[in-house]
């Protein structure tokens, strides 16, 4: 936590300094209407490919935004809660994830969950057969991106790697309907090829999942001006995309809504951007001397940010005037991110928990030091960066997949047994039978965990007031343990253990927040 901290306040300071320096002045960009415009993309912006609408095949157009179109029918996509300078905001872009199965997102303190698509081995069943479709037409875009970036990385010689066998599309108006009988679902399983081997070209192109977005802005109320250049409305501020691998590829399918005429900004008398297009800005991270560009995105374009225009560069998505979606596709680093990898953790956690055979009474198998620390770290890992995000957009799972729910549920159950087992150390420690030097190191290394959790939770429960379902579930839990922690404390109104040097304070409950 204290180095996502560093790295915020670091990234604040940059973005003062920026300010000061510019003081009342603005940064010069560019749009296609200035001549200088394709050499500076060339020479500063060169690993930003654009793909126009026209050079994709038109079958994967419609099935691509129809897919959007029954996605939106369904209720699927939802603003996300993200915490920002220690503060919540609802995006005003609604979004949901869409991936391989398993995989999960994380930006902005938030964790999304993806909605699996269709992959061979494994059986997913969809709400409504409509929904199939739409994460199968997604899969096929996604397969047809990753033939895209591979050949663009090629094209610029920056595949990072000798090994492109069986990679190049020699083909540039190769037929869709031989494309998509060849899927490449058998590359997603370089998702978990070991970091070192992260330059691989199939590797860094290896999509596993892609973050959908909607956006109808004259739907909002309110959207943030761009700050620098003065390029107008952002639906989407300038940022890097966080959790990739690597110098891993970002590739983007755009939709806009067909406008009227009467929509278009008559260019002649227009400075800058036209504010009816949508644009993806582009600048380079903290610099003040290179101009920015502001690129318009008609309906069906692609862009791709290839190599590592995503570290050094920001991009923001500038919004025009009629609804957009967008499909991003992206290899997400989620080597502990995944769904295996979290209910790995569980039984590892549940693991030092034993069941009496004849009293089916519970107890701790171990209270060694290292043991106890191990178990609850992995607790406050699990719970709160894993269980608050998925009790949050569980709606999402639930609406697209029949079952989708029990894996909330499941983690219900194991998060009851993890806040059981921390009353069970709380309750040894209390008995007295061990030595003072045994029960202070035992509290040494709990303590510090508890206080976390507290921490954490406070934050998720503040979060929760904007979704009720979410905090009726996730309160269920720690109800529970407060309740188990109040019959140890007696009094329940503080956690004091004595040690050598006298009371060791602990955690206070004068709010009658649950703490462990």
């Amino acid at each position: 936590m204290k180095r996502r901290a560093g790295a915020r306040e670091k990234k604040e300071a940059k973005k003062q300094k920026l300010l000061e320096e510019l003081g009342e002045s603005w940064l010069p960009y560019l749009t296609p209407r200035d001549a200088e415009f394709h050499q500076l993309w060339k020479t500063a912006y060169s690993k930003l490919l654009l793909r126009k609408a026209d050079k994709i095949p038109q079958e994967l157009h419609h099935i691509v935004q129809e897919a959007f179109l029954t996605l939106q029918k369904h209720d699927c996509f939802f603003q996300d809660l993200v915490r920002i300078k220690g503060k919540d905001f609802l995006t005003p872009v609604s979004r949901i994830l869409i991936g391989n199965p398993g995989c999960t997102y994380k930006y902005l303190n938030t964790r999304l969950f993806a909605v699996p698509w269709p992959m061979e081995d494994y059986e997913i069943k969809y709400c409504h057969p409509e929904l199939f479709t739409a994460c199968k037409a997604l899969i096929k875009l996604n397969d047809f991106l990753t033939i895209e970036a591979v050949q663009a990385l090629q094209e610029q010689n920056l595949s990072g790697t000798n090994e492109t066998e069986g990679t190049a599309v020699t083909d540039r108006e190769q037929d869709f309907s031989n494309f998509i009988m060849g899927s490449l679902l058998e590359d997603q399983s370089s998702l978990y090829t070991p970091m070192n081997d992260c330059t691989s070209l199939k590797y860094r192109t290896s999509y596993n999942l892609t973050l959908l977005n909607y956006m109808d802005p004259l739907q909002m109320p309110y959207l943030k001006q761009e700050p620098y250049f003065r390029m107008g409305n952002m639906a989407v501020s300038w940022h890097h995309d966080e959790n990739l691998v690597e110098r891993s590829t970002v590739a983007v399918y755009s939709y806009s809504c067909e406008g009227s005429e009467s929509d278009k900004v008559n260019e002649q008398h227009v400075e800058g951007r036209d504010p009816a297009d949508w644009h993806v800005g582009l600048k380079v991270a903290w610099d003040i001397k290179t101009p920015g560009l502001a690129i318009p995105l008609h309906p069906g374009d692609c862009y791709f940010m290839l190599d590592d225009l995503n570290m050094t560069h920001q991009h923001c998505v500038l919004a025009g005037f009629q609804p957009r979606f967008s499909s991003t596709h992206r290899v997400a680093e989620c080597s502990t991110g995944t769904l295996e990898y979290i209910f790995g953790q569980c039984e590892v956690a549940l693991q030092n928990l034993q069941v009496d055979s004849d009293s089916a009474a519970l107890s701790l198998k171990s209270l060694e030091v290292q043991v106890v620390k191990e178990v609850e770290e992995i607790h406050n890992e699990v719970e709160l960066s894993g269980l608050g995000s998925f009790g949050f957009r569980a709606n999402a799972i639930g609406i697209a997949v029949i079952g989708g729910l029990n894996q909330w549920l499941n983690w219900k159950n194991s998060g009851k047994r993890w806040s059981f087992m921390t009353s069970l150390v709380l309750g040894e420690v209390g008995k007295g039978e061990r030595t003072m030097e045994q029960r202070n190191e035992i509290i040494s290394c709990f303590l510090p965990l508890l206080t976390e959790r507290q921490e954490l939770r406070k934050e998720w429960t503040s979060r929760s007031d904007r979704n009720s379902n979410y905090a009726n579930s996730i309160n269920g839990i720690w109800t529970s343990t407060y309740c188990s922690i109040l019959h140890f404390n007696y009094s329940g109104q503080s956690v004091v253990f004595i040690t050598n040097d006298g009371e060791f304070p602990g955690l206070r409950s004068q709010d009658q927040s649950p703490f462990v």
